[in-house]
């Protein structure tokens, strides 16, 4: 995004993140990776920025103005030096919108703080075994008892699920019914189960979520009973701009640092950066890098504007996570046989790069979502 485009909060707090990404993250990016472990001191750090509030309302440290565009800014700088960092952003906002979105006041006024101040996580808890991308598949049941809903089933690769101390959960209350319920980790029959030992995004806790017989209070519902499945879908409208930001802010830092090698890197009496070949590879990544950057700014500010971006979401998702995977693999390329070796960061940004192209829905499941957008509304869609 070209700074003169934003707006004087937007430059600031993008400048600080950016160089808090550099000066912070980007030092333990490796060791993240290797560890495999969540850093909870970059959490720390993030909400000192007051990046991780960005969708909150504004009283609990929100951004007033632009919410969703702003957290793509910021998720993008992030995703430069450290994907798994940058997630922590999306899954908080993701966590937090079914109450922002359908909340009672006294749900708002019992968790917001928590997520402000209390410096608390939350999870999103919607993907099961044999529901990931088809949300309508889900097998968590809820049933009434009293005053209270008792939850059973299993959740599977759940964003920050081992360290979140909030969860916002997807469960059947009826046979065609789904409905998010705001649930506690501390609560008895709340079991972390098998942390995921994955490919990429490996300093990302993802882990099983196990539900046995969880009484919820019943002014723990959010919204009414069976609007769930609305929530889902309205929370991907946001959520799929900022992965798409996510897939450039990986695919940007992967050029950026190809570029600097392959400008020391000699080859046959030259840089390597001087060779056509390279600098068509080079080329094909900017260009894919400016063309998603349009789609994903038009998707957010669509978002913040209240109008309609389900088709826009999905391109913006699917053409960056498609272009970051095309771009870290050529990085890699371009960088020959250290590319591929784990004590340059290109390598972990091409394996980063592929979770992007799977989660939020898939993008075979984008192009689907397109497809029926265009049936319904015509070709030009805007």
């Amino acid at each position: 995004m070209k700074e003169s485009l934003l707006s004087e909060e937007q430059r600031i707090l993008v400048e600080n993140v950016r160089r808090g990404a550099r000066e912070k993250i980007a030092p333990l990016a490796s060791e993240i990776d290797r560890t495999g472990e969540f850093n909870r001191e970059i959490a720390d750090f993030l909400w000192d920025l007051g990046v991780l509030q960005i969708i909150l309302p504004e009283p609990y440290g929100g951004w007033p103005i632009h919410p969703c565009h702003t957290l793509c800014l910021c998720v993008e700088e992030i995703a430069k030096v450290c994907a798994s960092s940058a997630l922590n952003l999306i899954i908080q906002a993701v966590g937090s919108f079914p109450l922002i979105h359908a909340g009672n006041d006294l749900l708002k006024r019992k968790y917001f703080s928590p997520l402000s101040e209390g410096r608390k996580l939350i999870g999103y808890l919607v993907t099961e075994p044999g529901a990931g991308s088809d949300v309508a598949a889900i097998t968590t049941k809820a049933t009434k008892r009293g005053q209270a809903y008792v939850l059973n089933g299993r959740k599977t690769f759940a964003t920050n699920g081992g360290v979140a101390g909030l969860y916002s959960l997807l469960a059947r209350t009826g046979e065609k019914e789904l409905t998010f319920f705001v649930v506690e980790r501390e609560w008895k029959g709340v079991v972390i189960g098998k942390r995921e030992d994955k490919c990429g995004f490996r300093g990302s806790n993802t882990a099983e979520v196990i539900l046995e017989d969880v009484e919820v209070p019943q002014e723990n519902l959010i919204g009414r009973p069976g609007q769930g499945f609305l929530i889902a879908m309205a929370d991907f409208d946001m959520s799929r701009p900022t992965v798409a930001a996510l897939a450039l802010g990986i695919a940007e830092g992967a050029l950026s640092y190809a570029m600097d090698y392959a400008r020391q890197r000699q080859t046959f009496g030259k840089p390597l950066i001087k060779h056509q070949a390279i600098q068509f590879i080079l080329a094909d990544a900017l260009t894919m890098i400016e063309a998603g950057r349009g789609l994903m700014e038009r998707a957010a500010r669509a978002f913040d504007r209240g109008e309609r971006n389900t088709a826009m979401a999905s391109m913006a998702k699917y053409f960056c996570s498609d272009a970051a995977m095309k771009i870290t693999e050529d990085m890699v390329q371009v960088m020959g046989g250290y590319g591929y070796i784990r004590e340059y960061p290109v390598e972990r940004m091409f394996r980063d790069a592929k979770l992007t192209q799977i989660f939020e829905g898939s993008n075979q499941i984008q192009r689907m979502i397109i497809g029926r957008e265009m049936i319904k509304r015509g070709a030009g869609l805007t």
